[in-house]
């Protein structure tokens, strides 16, 4: 393959499905089995804090009984060795990227295992244990003001000028499991490509938007993540 100056790698909820995450709008997804509207908004938090603290409670319990797998670490070892500049931008708010060595991240949808107090300090933090309304903010000591730092329906997700100027900047997009519905995340693939970068898809099938992609890579993640990294060369 060509050297790339520029990668931008955007991952989504397929690439921690084989570390034993679950993902969200497959079948057997979160949102299948819980209502997001009672869980995942600024208002359902504002109606039953308690709920939602036990949803990303259990969450956050969740993802410290997982690893990172086979790609997360291919994509961590292709930040440290490819030549060229790269950057994960990802979906996801667990913390496999990070495990596996990940360094150049962007969290466009929060992280679990950071709170964010909202009773006026605004600091922002890691936290990795349980989270509730008696919970006090390390900060400014107040209780009752703290969440989950995720990004839930309504808001706008992080990092958004800083990713379209990456996008417009790369020369190579790279999607992984993501399912290529949900925007902005969607339309990323469109703006990198309509500055001239290559556009690859790894998925487990061909999703909705696979005709805007050159390329198309499809199976398991730890498959096909860490065979194409190694075509791609140093």
């Amino acid at each position: 393959m060509p050297f790339y100056n520029n990668i931008v790698i955007l991952t989504g909820a397929g690439i921690s499905a084989e570390s034993g995450l679950d993902t969200f709008r497959d079948k057997e997804g979160l949102w299948a089995k819980y209502d997001l509207m009672e869980l995942a908004t600024p208002e359902a938090f504002s109606r039953n804090p308690d709920l939602v603290h036990e949803f990303y409670n259990a969450r956050r319990r969740q993802v410290k009984q997982v690893n990172s797998n086979a790609a997360h670490m291919a994509l961590a070892r292709m930040e440290m060795e490819y030549p060229g500049y790269v950057t994960i931008i990802t979906q996801n708010v667990d913390d496999l990227h990070e495990r596996a060595g990940g360094i150049n991240l962007m969290h466009m949808h929060g992280e679990l295992n950071r709170i964010r107090c909202e009773g006026g300090c605004g600091a922002v933090q890691t936290w990795r244990d349980d989270l509730g309304r008696e919970t006090v903010c390390p900060s400014c000591g107040k209780a009752g003001h703290l969440r989950p730092h995720i990004v839930w329906f309504g808001e706008v997700p992080f990092h958004l000028e800083a990713i379209d100027i990456l996008l417009r900047e790369c020369d190579l997009f790279v999607s992984i499991g993501t399912s290529g519905s949900v925007y902005p995340a969607a339309g990323f693939v469109q703006t990198a490509r309509a500055f001239g970068a290559k556009t690859v898809e790894l998925n487990m099938e061909p999703t909705a938007g696979r005709d805007v992609f050159d390329e198309g890579y499809y199976g398991q993640a730890t498959e096909i993540v860490p065979k194409f990294i190694n075509e791609l060369g140093p």
